[in-house]
């Protein structure tokens, strides 16, 4: 009587385990998207279309890490910013997670 009830309960914390997982990996997908993005516009000569670009080319090479992907990107003369909104996979039939990630660094300046 005892393992027909444990096994169905492992099941449960490993299908949670993979879940929080995936959706774990996506978010730091995100992340580096968005921080690859953020440098690309933080350098000395760099445009919100080179951070799009650099972001857009790394989220490329993800695979079904994130999909529906968005990405935003706004320099101003002291700070880079480059925000990836995506869905991760799920293993819930239905149910897409949504991830945001918001890099800002500082634009490069020669002194």
């Amino acid at each position: 009587m005892g393992l027909t009830l444990l096994v169905p309960v492992l099941f449960g914390f490993v299908w949670a385990g993979m879940g929080a997982a995936l959706y774990h990996f996506g978010n730091t997908a995100a992340q580096a998207a968005a921080q690859t993005g953020a440098t690309a516009a933080a350098a000395q000569h760099g445009t919100n279309a080179d951070c799009e670009q650099a972001a857009a080319g790394f989220t490329a090479g993800l695979g079904d890490a994130l999909s529906d992907i968005t990405v935003s990107c706004r320099r101003t003369a002291t700070t880079a910013t480059a925000t990836i909104t995506g869905t991760t996979l799920s293993l819930i039939p239905g149910w897409a997670p949504t991830v945001t990630q918001t890099v800002t660094v500082a634009v490069e300046r020669i002194t």
